[in-house]
């Protein structure tokens, strides 16, 4: 059992639960497993979470939240609409290949979790729109973009990115060429919002 001065939280059993998938993979991972990462019963587990799926939705969300929290930095940030769009894009490019690229066995983990959780990715994917709506509206009223819709720009650039932060194209992240068509990719998407 969990020693008594430490109190299981959440957050306690969502870092657990991201250790158990890293040893045994989505398919073999158990709420049992969990329990006995943490030396708790999994009756206490499902306290937390009641079902199996809700904690496996909870990790997926975590791990999805912390490229949001990172992005939503610069979505806010002062200088350039232009600057905030390339850094925005290039800090999204460079998470999910750090991800993919430092703990592929975890990423694989949670490209199998993200299939399974429509809610949390759609929330997600909603959230980054979010953000690149916000730096195109900047850029709108600045006078560098130019966009009728932002937040259907803000879609439109999502999409034409999505070979660089869409995790069924991790294999081509290694690829010594991909830094190279990233820049071009970007450099398109700016001149097509830049202001004539």
């Amino acid at each position: 059992m969990a020693p008594p001065t430490e109190t299981l939280t959440a957050e306690r059993i969502l870092e657990a639960t991201e250790e158990v998938l890293r040893r045994h993979g989505p398919a073999k991972a158990t709420v049992v497993d969990v329990a006995r990462a943490l030396g708790v019963s999994h009756g206490s587990v499902y306290r937390h979470f009641r079902t199996k799926a809700a904690l496996r939705e909870a990790v997926t969300k975590r791990w999805l939240d912390r490229t949001s929290e990172r992005l939503a930095g610069i979505a806010a940030a002062d200088g350039s609409p232009e600057e905030r769009l390339r850094a925005w894009l290039a800090a999204l490019f460079e998470a999910k290949r750090h991800k993919a690229g430092d703990d592929p066995e975890l990423f694989a983990t949670y490209t199998v979790l993200t299939d399974e959780n429509g809610t949390a990715v759609s929330e997600h994917i909603a959230d980054l729109a979010a953000q690149l709506t916000r730096i195109i509206e900047d850029g709108v009223t600045a006078g560098t973009f130019t966009a009728a819709d932002p937040a259907a720009a803000a879609r439109a650039v999502f999409h034409a990115t999505g070979r660089f932060h869409d995790p069924c194209y991790a294999a081509e992240w290694k690829n010594p060429s991909v830094q190279g068509d990233f820049a071009t990719v970007v450099d398109l998407v700016v001149r097509g919002l830049t202001a004539r």
